[in-house]
């Protein structure tokens, strides 16, 4: 990386254009991102024309797009059409439509065919991510075959480590791997190699489902069919990994009380990341209006012993950190489909569980401390520990029950995360705590 960069910056270009075949085309893509337009333009014009598609295809959506607009119509189509058919959507699919009509008009009709056919397909389904760029056989075809078909239009694939069975009418019957084609008999049929009743997706199956399924089966590609079952195209790793990043990225974005965006930090305006971040913000302002009214309605206990006042802050962190510790673990093992809805009794018996413990330890270290080192009375110190173990166990119980119900009602159980839960267990802390306060201290 550092290589080209100083290439370009002292003008070596002849020297550029005879290591750039040497480098791999990932390392070549991620010099390019850290560059202005103008140099990423000039080492994109010295790649051979057989590794400019590939590296193309590793750069982000909006350098891609700068290179687009700067090469003529014809160019421009010749790179779509050296791309890989699902790259190609995913480029065009973010383009303007006058841009994209211009390319496609100059770009070859299986390309034009193969694009269009997965833009029709919705975002974010099986059918939106898959390529169409797979090797199909059909079972009464001979080993010798099979093998002479990969050689002639292998090249031109997203991968042949995979061949899928189809029969007359495209119906998928079965896959058949390379590796068990090369060591067959030449004259075997692909029919009595091949393995039977192949897992797939279907093309309307949303891409968090089909993720789940590659962790499942450890595959490295999958085939997608449609309605009869007829093989359309599939879907492989490197695809999937993306889609995990961007899964968790989301996830996170709303754990976070972010509407979720889909590009990156630095890419992102500061007009945008407001709108991102302000709807959220108001509701929990709005909602933690709810904190003040508890404290206002409390007022006169709180002059007659001031000293509560001193422990609201650590008990409502208590209280919120125990419910997004419990939210965070049940929204991750609702994604990863670890629990479901109808574990909802023994996620809360166990939270239960844990939640007397934790509850029990707080309220010790707590109490141990009030005695020795802020020196209040017994009275106050047991008012407090009683709280923090009531909050403990409500919290926690708050923060499994939310996501599980938000999950069964069909809603993303993400938003039920910290800033949510927090919110409605620091109204629970603090009347859980005034009410303790009144009854033991007679307030």
């Amino acid at each position: 990386m550092e290589r080209i960069r100083e290439l370009i910056e002292t003008k070596q270009y002849r020297l550029l254009r005879d290591e750039l075949p040497e480098t791999n085309v990932a390392d070549i893509a991620a010099a390019m991102e850290e560059m202005e337009s103008s140099e990423m333009l000039t080492v994109f014009r010295f790649l051979p024309k057989d590794m400019a598609a590939d590296v193309f295809a590793y750069l982000p959506l909006e350098h891609q797009q700068t290179i687009i607009s700067a090469l003529s119509d014809r160019e421009a189509a010749s790179i779509i059409d050296d791309l890989m058919a699902d790259d190609a959507a995913d480029l065009l699919e973010e383009m303007p439509a006058n841009v994209v009509k211009r390319l496609l008009a100059n770009a070859r009709p299986d390309t034009r065919r193969d694009v269009n056919l997965l833009l029709m397909y919705p975002e974010d389904s099986a059918g939106s991510i898959m390529t169409v760029e797979y090797v199909d056989l059909k079972a009464e075809s001979t080993v010798q075959d099979a093998i002479a078909k990969i050689r002639r239009t292998g090249i031109d694939k997203e991968t042949i480590d995979t061949c899928y069975v189809v029969d007359a009418g495209r119906r998928l019957i079965g896959t058949v791997t390379l590796r068990r084609l090369l060591l067959a008999p030449d004259g075997e049929t692909i029919g009595s190699i091949m393995r039977g009743k192949a897992v797939s997706v279907h093309t309307l199956t949303d891409q968090e489902e089909v993720s789940r399924k590659f962790q499942k089966y450890d595959f490295t590609s999958m085939p997608v069919v449609d309605n009869e079952n007829r093989l359309v195209g599939i879907i492989t790793v490197d695809d999937i990994v993306d889609i995990l990043q961007e899964e968790a990225t989301e996830d996170i974005e709303k754990m976070a009380a972010i509407v979720p965006g889909d590009k990156p930090y630095l890419k992102t305006g500061i007009i945008e990341t407001w709108k991102k971040r302000i709807p959220w913000l108001l509701f929990l302002m709005i909602s933690a209006t709810f904190t003040g009214r508890i404290i206002a309605s409390f007022e006169d206990a709180l002059s007659t012993c001031t000293v509560l006042t001193i422990f609201i802050p650590m008990l409502m962190d208590t209280g919120g950190n125990a419910g997004s510790q419990a939210s965070v673990t049940i929204i991750r093992g609702l994604s990863l489909k670890e629990i479901r809805f109808r574990d909802l009794f023994r996620v809360v018996w166990k939270e239960t569980r844990v939640a007397v413990l934790c509850g029990a330890t707080l309220a010790a270290a707590n109490f141990v401390k009030m005695m020795m080192i802020d020196g209040v009375g017994t009275q106050v110190a047991l008012v407090v520990c009683a709280t923090l173990i009531i909050t403990v166990f409500c919290s926690k119980i708050v923060g499994c029950v939310l996501p599980m119900m938000a999950d069964r009602l069909g809603f993303d159980p993400a938003v039920m995360a910290s800033p949510f839960i927090t919110t409605i267990v620091d109204a629970l802390s603090l009347l859980v705590y005034f009410q303790c306060a009144t009854a033991m201290l007679h307030i």
